[in-house]
């Protein structure tokens, strides 16, 4: 839950599409946008490295979730649906060109949630991307969000994907782990509710050492489409993101291309 990372724009900062989405770079005006979303207890700056490696032929918009970095006097959200139904509304007005969602941990099953609400409404993605989450139909973990702050605390630390200065700061701590309880508690009371597979591309990634998810596990996504799908192992655990954003951003570039996103 890397809360680091951010360069923007115009130093410290990025501009702000909305309530929602952040925008780090520019991108042409016929660009394919790719809309990333952060996982459990991550913001939009997670993504600023894809960002960088995108423009100006991908332009990045970065999900911003409430609760957290400049939305933290907002109520955190702290299920899958709601996030999908914020979200889904918030993208209503941004559809005017190819796009496609890409989507780490929490952040994948909003994203395919996010895809199937927008898909039914004839509006959907030119391609998902998921990272770091089992197949939807999967079991997840159930008791993390339950946790005390100790439990909790050191779960994301064994995760190695959040500054270690941050978990050893009592008041940072109390100020970001309401926010990272809520996305927990979003991961984990999530339940597929079966319905038609996507029509787009699927695309999974993930990391070989990945805690969370093994590569059979990633695997099992290739049922939630009619479309095209495939799944790329990179080294790594749970934020094996961090290694590869050169790869990954190839590898974006690439598939959407070939699946006629750009």
């Amino acid at each position: 839950m890397n809360e680091t990372g951010t360069g923007p724009r115009a130093p410290g900062r990025a501009s702000a599409d909305g309530g929602w989405l952040r925008r780090f770079h520019e991108g042409r005006d016929t660009a394919t946008r790719l809309i990333c979303l952060p996982h459990a207890g991550g913001s939009a700056s997670f993504f600023f490295p894809l960002s960088a490696g995108l423009a100006p032929d991908v332009e990045v918009l970065a999900v911003q979730y409430p609760g957290r970095q400049d939305r933290r006097h907002e109520p955190c959200l702290d299920s899958v649906s709601a996030l999908t139904d914020a979200l889904t509304e918030e993208l209503r007005g941004r559809l005017d060109r190819p796009f496609a969602l890409l989507g780490h941990s929490m952040g994948a099953s909003v994203a395919f949630e996010t895809a199937r609400r927008l898909e039914a409404a004839g509006s959907g993605p030119q391609a998902l991307y998921v990272s770091g989450r089992r197949a939807p139909t999967l079991p997840h973990d159930k008791g993390i969000h339950l946790a005390d702050d100790a439990t909790l605390v050191a779960h994301i630390g064994a995760l190695s994907g959040t500054d270690a200065r941050i978990l050893d700061d009592p008041e940072v701590l109390e100020l970001v782990l309401p926010a990272i309880r809520a996305d927990y508690r979003a991961a984990e009371t999530y339940r597929y509710v079966p319905g038609p597979p996507l029509s787009c591309p699927l695309f999974v990634l993930t990391g070989d050492q990945d805690s969370q998810v093994t590569p059979a596990q990633a695997r099992g996504w290739a049922s939630h489409t009619a479309g095209a799908h495939e799944l790329t192992v990179l080294s790594g655990g749970h934020f094996y993101l961090s290694s590869h954003w050169g790869r990954v951003a190839e590898l974006v570039r690439g598939r959407l291309v070939r699946s006629g996103a750009s």
